[in-house]
């Protein structure tokens, strides 16, 4: 009986052991390193019009407790717009038994990648590495395109050919666990991830609210979405979509096709914007985990045409909706500079701060629980 008494907790203890390897506990993370990367990918593609024809990335990951971490901003060193966190460039990853978990960002119209910082670094210092990318055509380092905003459904590939080039990454790839990758997006980049879900596009949705010509008004739905800021160099939607058609053909096409990401295990969408495009069958066909947070007082992607619809039509999908966040609440905070000169991208009526230092543990619980942390 003894002998058969110690088998037995050497079975259980084996089977312990098997279960902790599966899912291997991160220890919490002190510090955040800070890398940049530029991707080329080799198969020829739609880049939306942009001057650049490669994938810019910054990616936050976690740093060994030698790290020194240093202020990170945005814009003019000597006045700068935003804060961008706490961060070490080019540290020592932190040691680890086993790799860390990816998580996939995805910026709002017109901004970059920095700009997921905010949520980058939490990841990070909650042992997820974190890469966000430059969407060609679509971000702050370079001129706006006409097919850089009218392209949106093409985003979800600039995503994809990332993960590509972070699984070949010489300095990464041995650091990331394959087997758990998720994606979270801000705006148009919470369209983009749930794109990586399988959620697929009906462009007639939009052109038929936005477009001058249409002879169906939407009562029923917020038009200050067909306008927002960042456009407003871009003229009219009709300007943008005669554009595109002149240039983009081929894309327009294939606007409705699936963009689905078998790598992508949950998604995590902030005030994403444009959901109403989505078909109500590709999102009743998801079944990934989804969670969705946005804004009450958000007018650029008003949470009844956007994350309500979106959840509404998901399985199993979460939305929390925080009272009085405006849609740039979940930009990153501005400094005394940048509510100087950007202050429609800069005034809040709750603290910013705290409504980042919210989401991201929201973020960061639910990747713990659909990835297994």
């Amino acid at each position: 009986m003894r002998r058969l008494g110690i088998a037995v907790v050497l079975i259980l203890s084996a089977v312990g052991c098997a279960a902790n390897a599966a899912a291997p506990k991160q220890q919490p993370i002190n510090h955040v390193g800070l890398a940049t990367r530029v991707f080329h990918p080799s198969a020829p593609r739609n880049w939306r019009g942009a001057q650049e024809q490669d994938l810019r990335c910054t990616i936050w990951y976690p740093a060994a407790d030698t790290a020194v971490e240093v202020k990170q901003t945005i814009g003019p060193p000597d006045a700068p717009l935003f804060e961008s966190g706490m961060a070490s460039p080019q540290a020592a990853f932190a040691p680890s038994l086993s790799p860390f978990p990816l998580i996939l960002l995805s910026h709002g119209s017109g901004g970059s990648s920095e700009q997921m910082a905010w949520l980058g670094t939490a990841l990070a210092k909650a042992g997820y590495i974190a890469v966000a990318v430059d969407h060609p055509g679509n971000n702050s380092h370079e001129p706006y395109t006409p097919e850089g905003f009218a392209l949106w459904w093409e985003r979800a590939t600039d995503l994809s050919e990332v993960l590509d080039g972070m699984l070949a990454d010489k300095e990464f790839a041995r650091h990331i666990d394959d087997s758990r990758i998720a994606a979270a997006g801000y705006s148009i980049g919470g369209f983009t991830v749930l794109e990586l879900a399988g959620a697929q596009t009906d462009i007639n949705e939009f052109f038929d609210l936005c477009g001058t010509k249409t002879d169906t008004p939407r009562p029923d739905v917020d038009t200050t979405i067909c306008h927002i800021p960042e456009m407003r160099t871009m003229g009219s939607v009709d300007d943008i979509l005669k554009a595109v058609r002149k240039t983009s053909r081929e894309s327009l096409a294939r606007s409705g096709e699936s963009y689905l990401d078998p790598r992508i295990k949950a998604v995590f969408g902030i005030a994403p914007a444009l959901g109403f495009t989505f078909t109500e069958d590709s999102l009743h066909a998801i079944q990934l985990p989804v969670e969705i947070v946005a804004g009450s007082a958000d007018r650029i992607a008003p949470p009844r045409e956007n994350a309500d619809y979106i959840r509404s039509y998901i399985h199993g999908a979460r939305e929390t909706v925080l009272p009085k966040v405006t849609h740039y609440t979940f930009l990153d905070t501005c400094t005394a500079e940048g509510k100087q000169k950007l202050e429609a991208y800069c005034t809040d009526v709750v603290d910013r701060d705290t409504i980042h230092t919210q989401v991201s543990a929201q973020a960061i619980k639910f990747f713990n629980r659909a990835l297994r942390m």
